[in-house]
């Protein structure tokens, strides 16, 4: 594909984002996202054929963006604390902004029957999360800058944590604290106690 149409399928995907954390998954309609875009039926549809593609690939853009993110800073041995720090920040800030959430939209896209459960199943982008996060715990580990814990567990705590929260403030005003609170739990749960005081 040639630049200027992967520019192109960039700006559907930004914009249909906006209309998914909006409206949710359901009521967004390839005609909405030709109005926002200001391409022609024909325009969208060269690109994508339906909302249900442009979905699973913001889904897994967002995945493989964070997968490869960690790994290669894993392989320029940036230290593990350090990639954490920027990963629970982010967490954080994606935690209260409801306007930004999709959360919503992915539980109405992966609730769908008509959509495959064997090809673009949530389960899969769990098990690519976990995997991520799993290589990070475990190089932090092997570091010594992380407590000798399990990953998965530690993964589904920030997982579960991460996405209830994102759900909720869609539903209800957030306290702020909320998400300051769960990131100090996990950085309490796999930072050994020195490195803690030392923040």
């Amino acid at each position: 594909m040639s630049v200027k149409g992967e520019k192109t399928k960039q700006d559907i995907r930004e914009k249909a984002y906006q209309l998914f954390a909006e409206k949710g998954f359901k009521e967004v309609t390839m005609k909405d996202i030709c109005e926002l875009t200001g391409l022609s039926r024909g325009g969208l549809y060269r690109h994508y054929e339906s909302t249900d593609q442009i979905f699973l690939e913001i889904v897994n853009t967002f995945s493989d963006k964070q997968k490869n993110e960690i790994f290669t800073k894993i392989e320029q041995h940036i230290p593990a604390g350090a990639i954490l720090e920027e990963l629970l920040s982010r967490y954080a800030s994606e935690m209260i902004d409801y306007e930004n959430s999709i959360s919503l939209a992915i539980y109405e896209f992966y609730s769908n029957p008509a959509i495959s459960k064997e090809d673009n199943s949530v389960k899969k982008r769990y098990e690519i999360s976990k995997s991520t996060w799993t290589e990070l715990i475990n190089y932090g580990i092997s570091t010594k800058e992380f407590n000798p814990v399990n990953p998965e567990s530690i993964f589904n705590v920030i997982i579960f944590a991460y996405q209830g929260v994102r759900m909720y403030s869609k539903l209800m005003t957030m306290d702020k604290e909320i998400p300051t609170q769960i990131i100090n739990e996990i950085k309490r749960l796999l930072l050994p106690a020195e490195v803690q005081h030392e923040k």
